[in-house]
């Protein structure tokens, strides 16, 4: 900021002319002091010398080559300025809206766990097609999911509480010398499998982290911490994909109205395996892609 012109006179000049004051006081007192001190003269002697009078003297300026002061009015009492800092601006506080990083959006009202039917559908709907949302049980979806994952980690099926419906198509079984699946079985679990890969890894994570805490606790309804329900599905996912899949078809054995698997090393499998094995070997390989994923994704 550029400095203002002023009619005051500035620190030098007001030094400059403190010190001629002080030069002309001492020089006044001096004067005084000396003609107070001169000694009687002998009248007598006087009378006797004629003494020339002697030519004023000029006094000497010392000063370098400066012009002899005017004498100067009688100086006011001095006024001294002193530096006061100028003051400095408060530093303006920072809004508080700028120090917030970033606003966290308030997560959604979820419903209660007996009313979080028509959420869970409409959240699902967003993602799946018409045909696909026909396959789902659209009564207690929560709770069906929670207990049929938890028997699933087990090696078991509750049919009870399947979260889709059963296919419409019956068992199929080719009756000859070797009794075999018939490969048109496997085409009923294709739309299931389907729904499945319509959804990307981040939507299916997406789904069940906003409805987590509902899985939760509809899990501690069964007696379980809620939050032990992500190791449960964790072991779920973990028994499906440790299902081998057969490279051939598998001969069966028929036990009245129902079959079994010929060699024992099938038979062994837990009845969730051997329910997947009823998938045929192409849909086991796109859920098995796709379970490999998501079980990734959820790690994350």
């Amino acid at each position: 900021m550029s400095e203002q012109p002023s009619s005051k006179p500035s620190q030098t000049q007001l030094l400059f002319a403190a010190v001629v004051v002080m030069a002309l006081i001492v020089v006044a007192v001096f004067i005084l002091s000396s003609k107070s001190e001169q000694p009687v003269e002998n009248e007598k002697f006087k009378q006797d010398v004629v003494v020339p009078a002697a030519e004023p003297v000029k006094p000497v300026n010392t000063a370098q080559s400066q012009p002899e002061p005017e004498p100067e009015p009688e100086p006011e009492p001095e006024v001294v300025e002193t530096y006061e800092p100028e003051p400095q601006p408060e530093p303006t506080p920072e809004p508080v809206a700028e120090r917030i990083v970033e606003a966290k959006p308030a997560e959604p009202q979820l419903p209660s766990l007996d009313e979080s039917d028509a959420e869970v559908k409409q959240s699902l709907g967003e993602y799946l097609t018409e045909q696909s949302l026909g396959l789902l049980m659209t009564e207690d979806m929560v709770r069906r999911t929670v207990v049929f994952v938890d028997n699933l980690a087990q090696g078991k099926l509750a049919k009870k509480h399947a979260p889709v419906s059963a296919p419409v198509d019956k068992f199929m079984a080719l009756e000859s010398d070797i009794i075999i699946t018939d490969p048109n079985s496997f085409e009923r679990y294709t739309p299931y499998v389907d729904m499945l890969t319509q959804m990307s890894n981040a939507q299916i994570v997406r789904v069940y982290r906003k409805f987590q805490p509902l899985i939760f606790e509809a899990y501690e309804e069964i007696g379980y911490e809620g939050e032990d329900f992500n190791y449960t599905l964790n072991e779920a996912i973990t028994e499906l994909l440790d299902t081998p899949i057969p490279e051939t078809s598998l001969p069966l054995i028929k036990d009245s109205v129902t079959y079994s698997y010929a060699y024992p090393e099938w038979e062994k499998l837990s009845d969730a395996q051997k329910q997947f094995l009823r998938m045929g070997p192409a849909n086991m390989k796109r859920v098995k892609t796709k379970l490999e994923a998501v079980k990734k994704s959820l790690a994350n």
